[in-house]
């Protein structure tokens, strides 16, 4: 503003100035003609020079009124984005695990599960041994439907129940507490027994359990059972009662109701899981004991399929005896590195028989060997137990999936001479292919050989009890 009135005054008095220079010295026509000229000139070089400052100003005032409109539209818009985000984290979210699950961000979530399990087999024994069971058999061996999900304050819970061939039948029925490197169980649950056992029914290496699983009755129980994992180790124990179906009283073949039912048992077991390198180690063992209590008054049978479970023909078995207790003891190790995986197991069991008051002695195990061919794949392993394979190439996704190849040893022994037992042995040769396109789908294809001693199924065309089965079996699950 300055320079607009300071310029103009300092003209008007150089023209001033000029008239009286001029009468002090005469100047020529062509002069003044001259100096007319350069003062129109210069006169229009003030009043464009005039023009430009006005503009000028007018474009001052003009980005100044812009940047405090941005501002002010700058400072709206950051209110509005921590609004968006303040209600972001109040609303669920959904993330996709196979099957949706809905988190509020606050503890709480709720996830549907389930799992379809369909099976064929074909069981071969030699012509002698007659049997409706043997043959070809089918049958969807598992259809589970439920939910799980977790409860602010370190809350979690399952509700899951198996709906295969027409009968309902609840699984894990719990609800759990964790605090850091403690938790707390409470339902029906797998009681802390076997690797083998305690690995799910759809991550094992092949369709069936070891045949010790089968035989000594491990299966879900109500209880109360304590939990510690923390670096290398895991251990749990817990007290347990019976199952939820035989605790309702409905339980077939025996004599005593669910209210009279007081059995109870005392499980627990370790693991040390140390990692060598790329190498992880696995070193556990577990226990049991139970007390039948009034189930000592009902028949116990200890028996096994021969490889698969869509027949129920057992060629051997230890069955039609009254049992007071019983006691477990068992012994796990595995190794797993990259595509390869090693593991075994022995159990020894001991039931305490009612007629004498003496232990019977029996005794199972296996020995396994597993390897992916698919590069990068691996048998997850986490706090004691095997996971579910997850291909590195999915199909879909430019891979073929995930395969291996597995191979086990398994033995069975039901024979006691001591006690006049001769329930059978068992010795199984298995091999394996498991194929994951995807982590959600899983196709299995076995073949086992069982050499039998002492079988329950006599060979009629020489009457002889030792003799080899061949089973066939493949599956097809899905999962979520």
């Amino acid at each position: 503003m300055t320079l607009r009135i300071s310029f103009p005054v300092a003209l008007l008095l150089g023209c001033s100035v000029f008239p009286a220079t001029v009468k002090a010295q005469a100047i020529s026509a062509r002069e003044a003609a001259a100096l007319r000229a350069e003062m129109t000139a210069l006169r229009a070089q003030v009043e464009a020079l005039q023009a430009r400052l006005d503009e000028a100003e007018s474009g001052a005032e003009t980005a100044a009124a812009s940047a405090q409109s941005a501002a002010a539209t700058a400072e709206r818009a950051s209110t509005n984005a921590q609004k968006a985000v303040e209600l972001a984290q109040k609303a669920p979210t959904i993330k996709f695990k196979g099957a949706p699950e809905i988190s509020d961000g606050k503890g709480w979530s709720f996830k549907p599960r389930g799992r379809f399990q369909w099976d064929v087999a074909s069981v071969n024994a030699p012509d002698g041994v007659n049997n409706p069971g043997l043959g070809f058999s089918n049958k969807v061996r598992r259809l589970y439907l439920g939910f799980q999900g977790t409860i602010p304050g370190g809350f979690g819970y399952r509700v899951e129940t198996d709906i295969a061939n027409s009968t309902v039948t609840l699984t894990d029925v719990y609800l759990t507490y964790d605090r850091g490197p403690f938790n707390v169980t409470l339902g029906q649950y797998k009681p802390f027994g076997s690797l083998d056992e305690l690995t799910s029914d759809l991550d094992t290496s092949l369709m069936e359990r070891a045949a010790f699983v089968q035989a000594f009755g491990f299966e879900r129980r109500l209880g109360l059972g304590f939990g510690y994992a923390k670096g290398d180790v895991v251990a749990n124990a817990g007290v347990f009662t019976d199952d939820i179906k035989a605790l309702s009283g409905n339980n077939t073949g025996t004599t005593v109701n669910g209210d009279a039912n007081n059995s109870y048992s005392v499980d627990g077991r370790i693991a040390w899981m140390p990692k060598l390198d790329k190498v992880q180690l696995h070193v556990g063992g577990s226990v049991h004991l139970r007390d039948m209590n009034n189930l000592s008054t009902t028949n116990v049978t200890y028996q096994a399929r021969p490889g698969t479970g869509t027949t129920d023909v057992r060629f051997i078995s230890a069955g039609g005896r009254r049992v007071s207790k019983e006691f477990g003891a068992g012994l796990e190790l595995a190794a797993i590195s990259g595509p390869l995986h090693v593991t075994g197991e022995a159990y020894w069991f001991r039931p305490e028989l009612v007629s004498n008051g003496r232990n019977a002695q029996f005794f199972g195990g296996y020995g396994e060997v597993g390897y992916m061919l698919t590069g990068g794949d691996t048998r997850p392993y986490k706090k004691g137990t095997f996971g579910s394979v997850s291909p590195v190439k999915p199909v879909g996704k430019g891979g073929f999936g995930a395969v291996q190849l597995v191979a086990r040893y398994d033995y069975l022994d039901l024979n006691d001479p001591t006690r006049a037992i001769q329930g059978g042995t068992q010795k199984g040769y298995y091999a394996g292919v498991n194929w994951w396109p995807v982590e959600y789908i899983k196709f299995m294809l076995n073949y086992g050989h069982m050499d039998y001693s002492n079988a329950t199924q006599v060979d009629t065309t020489n009457g002889d009890r030792s003799y080899g089965v061949d089973t066939v079996a493949a599956r097809a699950q899905l999962s979520f």
